[in-house]
């Protein structure tokens, strides 16, 4: 449900439907409106921002609650995913059927997760304005980070219930490297919610150069702050070559670990980092290649290709957090 939400997320985003709910409602929210005056008090809500002004000043009502959707239903899943947890947490606390050591963390899950709901809004806000056409890019990729931190430690915590320590194997060397790369890669999603806010993908619709250079001419003309946080083509180089370094360290981690053989979990887990980031790779190019053919409220290749590639942007983390989770060094038994 957290990885379904995530993706709701990103077609939100693909729609240009995330500004469309100008109003934070966490309980009465959970209704879309039920009658013509209440979907056109909505619209009204929607028409004071820039990005109605600006983008979609020809949308009709029909046009509007199509859009309406995928936000109330992204927000809809995050309250679903709220009763998910908290109903049976409750119920297995009074059954007893959940151990003591479980229910600090468990704790911790939920509040993540009510931490991301406030986020999101943070991030909503930030858009709906008479200035701004879509959210604020960093507070989307705040957004997105937080969420990935929601989803590994659900995972930790699901692999603590079913890996025995004996399944674990000492990697004094590949484990920090591992940590490393986990880092790098989050940098890397850190980037790619850089590219998604900001329409990252048509601003250089080629490869292996981007718009003729392989090093933009506007990396040494600006400010470092706005070279690594605010200018869409060197946030696009800085993301394409994030992708090059995570590709090679992969590889590199991947010849490290198949010398590893004597834990059956960890060749289970071991093959799949370099699946999943060979595939992201060819996802990435194939993205950039059809990002002129990009649709704006509807769904198209570009936009079909950009949620695969976000899926499997996720599966790479994970995959690493997996295997870092087998992994403990010899001189202490803390994982």
């Amino acid at each position: 449900m957290l990885i379904v939400q995530v993706l709701l997320g990103g077609i939100t985003r693909l729609t240009g439907s995330g500004l469309s709910i100008t109003e934070w409602k966490p309980i009465m929210g959970v209704l879309p409106p039920l009658n013509e005056m209440q979907w056109q008090h909505a619209f009204d809500g929607y028409q004071k921002i820039a990005q109605y002004k600006y983008i979609n000043h020809h949308f009709t009502l029909q046009d509007f609650k199509l859009i309406f959707f995928w936000e109330w239903f992204h927000r809809l899943w995050a309250r679903l995913i709220g009763f998910v947890f908290l109903i049976p947490f409750v119920y297995f606390i009074i059954k007893k059927n959940i151990q003591r050591w479980m229910i600090t963390p468990l704790v911790v899950l939920f509040l993540l997760g009510g931490l991301q709901g406030f986020l999101g809004w943070i991030m909503v806000k930030s858009g709906l304005n008479d200035e701004d056409l879509y959210v604020n890019h960093i507070r989307l990729a705040v957004h997105f980070i937080a969420a990935m931190v929601l989803i590994s430690y659900a995972l930790v915590f699901g692999l603590m219930l079913i890996i025995k320590d004996s399944e674990k194997i000492i990697a004094v060397k590949l484990k920090p490297y591992s940590a490393w790369l986990l880092l790098v890669i989050t940098i890397q999603l850190l980037y790619g919610s850089f590219m998604a806010g900001l329409k990252g993908a048509i601003a250089a619709p080629t490869w292996p150069d981007i718009n003729g250079m392989f090093i933009p001419k506007e990396m040494f003309q600006t400010s470092i702050s706005n070279s690594l946080f605010f200018n869409i083509i060197n946030i696009h180089f800085i993301h394409r070559t994030l992708a090059y370094l995570v590709l090679i360290m992969t590889i590199v981690w991947y010849l490290q670990a198949r010398k590893i053989t004597n834990s059956a979990r960890f060749n289970q887990f071991k093959k799949w980092p370099l699946i999943f980031v060979l595939v992201q790779v060819v996802l990435g190019i194939a993205a950039v290649l059809n990002s002129p053919h990009i649709n704006i409220g509807h769904f198209g290749i570009f936009e079909t290709i950009a949620q695969i590639h976000q899926l499997t942007g996720m599966l790479v983390l994970l995959s690493f957090v997996a295997n870092f989770y087998l992994m403990k060094s010899k001189e202490s038994n803390f994982s």
